[in-house]
């Protein structure tokens, strides 16, 4: 059964009233990094620079704030335009033929399953590459609200994201239940008062978290859900 099919065959998940649902992007929806940390070692390497500490200085942040880290805090911001749209580019290049398999196992069943709720995107990534993400693999219909990093002031650590996703979905942050993969991503939701479950798609510990699931197959994810009442 496809990924589809198998969303669509879903049963829903009867989350407590008031509360909301805020999925991230990359490392939540799509297991991204390992390609996005290729691209970028690629890319680098297309300007003579070495970039095999990647993962370690992209995770969770925007690719501006990515770009300024490599190239320098003063580089031009054409250039960082320039970079970042090389970089975004060869990324969604690589990923094209393999979306569907680096999906994050059981996303698209929790997302049809978690539908009568409020549910919205608030990540970091860049329009495009939501974009090609969310219709590629036939995810946008679950999202009432999705913000992208280029909508707010300040990018994660800093909360703006998760407070504009909340003030689109007319839900306090404290009724926001935040799926996050990344430090900087818990320290972002728990800034805006969110609650955070912990998407162990990466290696490296992830503090700070209410609950935590390799993925969204494993069944006490919904259990845990269902128990969380309005505060």
């Amino acid at each position: 059964m496809s990924v589809s099919e198998d969303a669509e065959h879903s049963q829903c998940l009867a989350l407590s009233p008031g509360l909301a649902l805020v999925f991230d992007l990359d490392g939540v929806v799509v297991d991204s990094m390992p390609l996005h940390t290729l691209a970028w070692q690629r890319y680098l390497r297309s300007l003579g620079i070495q970039g095999n500490d990647g993962e370690a200085r992209m995770h969770g942040r925007r690719t501006d704030e990515i770009v300024r880290d490599f190239l320098g805090a003063e580089t031009d911001p054409s250039i960082v335009l320039r970079t970042w749209r090389g970089e975004e580019r060869l990324f969604r290049e690589m990923m094209r033929d393999q979306l569907d398999r680096h999906l994050v196992p059981g996303v698209a069943r929790l997302l049809e399953r978690a539908s009568p709720a409020p549910v919205a995107l608030a990540t970091n990534a860049e329009p495009a590459n939501v974009d090609f993400v969310l219709d590629g693999a036939g995810l946008r219909r679950f999202f009432s609200v999705i913000v992208d990093g280029t909508q707010v002031a300040n990018a994660k650590p800093a909360p703006d994201v998760y407070l504009r996703a909340a003030s689109e979905l007319g839900v306090p942050p404290a009724q926001l239940y935040r799926l996050e993969d990344s430090p900087v991503g818990v320290e972002a939701a728990r800034a805006a008062g969110a609650r955070v479950v912990g998407v162990l798609t990466h290696s490296a510990p992830l503090g700070g978290v209410d609950f935590s699931v390799r993925d969204f197959l494993e069944p006490e994810l919904e259990t845990w859900l269902l128990a969380q009442r309005v505060i």
